[in-house]
């Protein structure tokens, strides 16, 4: 018992990670939806939306979709990965291939259409606005809207997360990229060399914010999965001569 607790301590001094719980995020079973596309064929216009990821061709690419406010959870779904696939209409593929998509993007209402003509992303409609390259994996394009099925799945990512600082002096506002597991984020702490953990606000989608003076330290972060509630934690992320615009990366992720 000592020894187990003797390498612990050396794990976590070197930088490792501390899991609080062992929870891991397992498929749900699959649910009925809609399913839109918006953009144009190369997915340009997809590439930035609410979750403030911002040029997704640096990391989630066109497997995208925005999400209608049901399943958006006011950005706590930023992240989260979705197999779709095509049923019941003619516009679908022959065996209703599975699509893979990572949320990225909020559906808004639009109040001024019926929720069914036009109005898809009204509440209380669970639906995805996929981006045209993602639509065009499950359907014809020209259906338009298609009654879909879709379940959530583990996000498969390759390496740790990565974090993406801005800010100032005396607010630091990091975007917290490239989530596995349940792939999203709900609490965030950081805690710079010379200081202790502090609990950090959310600014909006996958943003959170500490408004503390912490230039000079060492930054190390506590992330907590919205859906599985388990923590981990990243140390010694950025070097003490971290810089605002640069993104640091780890190897720390959920599973």
């Amino acid at each position: 018992m000592a020894f187990s607790k003797l390498l612990l301590f050396f794990f976590i001094f070197l930088g490792g990670v501390v899991n609080t719980s062992l929870a891991r995020f397992q498929a749900s079973q699959w649910s009925n939806a809609h399913a839109t596309s918006y953009g144009d064929d190369s997915g340009s216009d997809t590439l930035n939306g609410a979750c403030g990821y911002g040029s997704l061709f640096n990391g989630y690419g066109t497997d995208t979709a925005a999400l209608s406010s049901v399943l958006f959870q006011d950005g706590y779904s930023c992240g989260q990965c979705y197999q779709i696939r095509c049923t019941g209409s003619p516009a679908c593929y022959a065996g209703s291939p599975i699509e893979t998509v990572t949320a990225t993007n909020l559906c808004p209402p639009n109040w001024a259409l019926d929720s069914n003509n036009g109005g898809w992303c009204n509440p209380p409609r669970t639906h995805f606005d996929m981006s045209k390259p993602a639509f065009n994996k499950i359907a014809q394009i020209r259906a338009g809207i298609v009654p879909v099925m879709y379940r959530r799945v583990p996000c498969t990512r390759y390496g740790g997360m990565r974090f993406a600082l801005q800010g100032n002096m005396y607010w630091l506002l990091v975007y917290v990229l490239n989530v596995g597991g349940a792939g999203d984020v709900c609490d965030m702490s950081v805690k710079g060399s010379n200081t202790n953990w502090i609990r950090m606000s959310h600014n909006w989608g996958v943003s959170f914010q500490a408004f503390s003076v912490l230039g000079g330290q060492s930054l190390s972060f506590q992330i907590t999965s919205y859906t599985t509630k388990q923590t981990i934690t990243a140390r010694n992320v950025a070097p003490t001569y971290w810089s605002i615009g640069l993104t640091y990366g780890t190897d720390t992720n959920f599973s």
